[in-house]
């Protein structure tokens, strides 16, 4: 799977913010006609997205287009007009339960056929951000094989719930938390929360610590000045990848000779460490540390 560090969303009615998006290095660029989007600019932002993912030269970068919600009566429509010009995914936003993102595949199955476009071919990304997404995790997470990715979307979340944000962020530890284990138990990446705060450096990186020290693979970002330093707190460093690779080659040795444990630098190894080196190279992998 792709490396999805920093997931970039750039408004939908803006040709020059999405213009500047596209060769910035972000592993993944998201084009919003959702909330970015002036409820009376919606209908009008669908051609320049369709335009734009036909046109722009997005380099390695994923390109992506986030629809209006499902039941909001711009969903349909939306997918009609990004899908033929052939984006990598299509984020779904404010996920309820497993029958929306069935439906969205579904669409999407449909007009591939009629668009000449090899089926599967567009990825599916799901964004939880209220209490019945958080509630029907596991369904949601299993709906559809084309589902690659949960992204928490802390703000909608903690409005739904009544909690009040905080820059702790207790408030949301226990959506946050099961996000990325539902992501675990179903094979997705799980993308952390938005930082608002694009001014705020320091606070950025910790909150990017935080994220991958809970087990999230990226995180979403609003303003072009945070993707570098995200990407950068998502990549394992060269001594942590180093660490990881002599865990899995002793573990190989090892298990070939029949142990299950061993001792490495006088601390015991066991499968559940060697199951987080085998993850964390998989990360380095996809960001391109490692071949």
């Amino acid at each position: 799977m792709r490396a999805r560090r920093a997931l970039l969303y750039v408004p939908g009615s803006d040709t020059r913010k999405m213009a500047k998006a596209a060769g910035l290095g972000a592993d993944s660029v998201c084009f919003d006609l959702e909330d970015g989007v002036a409820p009376n600019q919606k209908v009008a932002a669908r051609p320049l997205v369709a335009e734009a993912l036909r046109s722009l030269n997005f380099g390695k970068s994923e390109k992506l287009a986030r629809i209006n919600a499902i039941g909001s009566g711009f969903e349909a429509e939306d997918l009609d007009a990004i899908v033929p010009a052939r984006p990598d995914g299509i984020v779904i936003p404010k996920v309820n339960n497993a029958d929306e993102v069935r439906w969205v595949s579904e669409r999407i199955k449909n007009l591939e056929r009629s668009n000449v476009i090899p089926e599967g071919t567009i990825a599916l990304i799901g964004m939880i951000e209220n209490a019945r997404g958080v509630l029907n995790l596991a369904q949601i997470a299993s709906a559809d094989t084309r589902l690659q990715a949960l992204i928490f979307g802390a703000e909608d979340y903690a409005a739904d719930v009544g909690a009040t944000r905080t820059r702790e962020g207790i408030e949301v530890l226990y959506a946050r938390s099961a996000v990325v284990a539902a992501c675990a138990a179903f094979g997705l990446q799980a993308i952390d929360l938005l930082f608002l705060d694009f001014h705020d450096s320091e606070g950025l990186r910790g909150e990017a610590q935080r994220g991958a020290q809970l087990g999230f693979s990226g995180m979403q970002v609003i303003h072009p000045n945070q993707v570098p330093l995200v990407q950068e707190v998502f990549t394992p460093d060269d001594v942590t990848i180093a660490q990881a690779q002599r865990i899995t080659a002793a573990a190989a040795e090892n298990l070939a000779q029949g142990r299950g444990a061993f001792a490495l630098d006088d601390k015991m190894v066991d499968m559940p460490i060697i199951k987080a080196a085998e993850r964390l190279l998989a990360r380095a992998r996809a960001a391109g540390k490692i071949t």
